[in-house]
């Protein structure tokens, strides 16, 4: 099977490092004109360079800043304002961790902005064209915490929770329009991300880094952490013409460590 994503032009969050630089470089790869958004203008431009560029393949970036909501919204408004797109794939650096007793209300609220508000602003600003077009593909990188919580991360369990509920009420919305929206549990994988946490779990545990590893890849059955390129690879099936039946879903990819069904 392939997968041609040819004349389509898409938009990824947190793109400058980990599974939001996997999942652009894979969407090059099948053909999608991308743009790039993230804090490391220096990061971005080395990916650009980096793209395939074919058949008219065209690729930039956005600067934009998660945590700061107003100045986000800034931007990214001015940008769908003279460009549109066909696949939008939403995913943010995560809150920070630590557990329900250690956070308070206004860390949520800055949580609830990061994660929440960012992905409905740019999901509304992205529609109006796909809704014309008759075709688009949303996908919101979610996590297995939303199923099953892992206590050190309560911010993000709590407003990866509201992301996945708004949208499968967006999916039956949309559908009719031809419009798909997915949410991806994401599962341990090999990113920036996985590293800074393990620092944090090593230090308040006494282990070293590599035991903290260790131990997570022995709670996966496949025994391994995920490699970025495999992330990509299901978004590049989902935002294809392949996909056009799988709308509403919360598709797992964490090699079978969710023990819940």
């Amino acid at each position: 099977m392939k997968i041609s994503l040819d004349g389509k032009k898409a938009i990824i969050g947190g793109s400058s490092q980990g599974i939001g630089k996997a999942i652009a470089l894979q969407l090059a790869e099948s053909g999608a004109s991308v743009t790039l958004m993230a804090r490391s203008e220096d990061k971005m431009r080395a990916i650009i360079k980096s793209l395939p560029a074919h058949n008219g393949q065209q690729h930039r970036f956005l600067k934009v800043d998660f945590t700061n909501f107003e100045a986000y919204k800034s931007i990214i408004s001015a940008f769908f304002e003279k460009n549109e797109v066909d696949i939008l794939v939403n995913n943010t650096q995560g809150p920070e961790a630590g557990g329900a007793l250690e956070k308070n209300v206004d860390d949520y609220q800055n949580a609830f902005d990061l994660l929440f508000k960012s992905v409905v602003l740019t999901t509304e600003l992205a529609l109006k064209h796909m809704q014309e077009k008759g075709w688009g593909r949303i996908v919101n990188v979610a996590s297995i915490s939303v199923k099953e919580p892992l206590n050190y991360l309560a911010l993000s369990n709590t407003i990866r929770a509201a992301v996945v509920t708004w949208a499968k009420s967006l999916a039956i919305d949309v559908a009719k329009d031809g419009i798909t929206v997915n949410n991806i549990l994401t599962g341990y994988f090999d990113t920036e991300r996985i590293a800074q946490l393990n620092v944090k779990k090593a230090e308040k545990m006494g282990l070293s880094e590599a035991e903290v590893r260790a131990a997570m890849e022995e709670q996966v059955p496949l025994k391994r952490i995920g490699k970025p390129e495999e992330y990509g690879y299901l978004v590049a099936f989902l935002t294809s013409d392949k996909a056009a039946y799988i709308n509403g879903t919360n598709i797992p990819i964490d090699g079978g460590l969710l023990r819940s069904l």
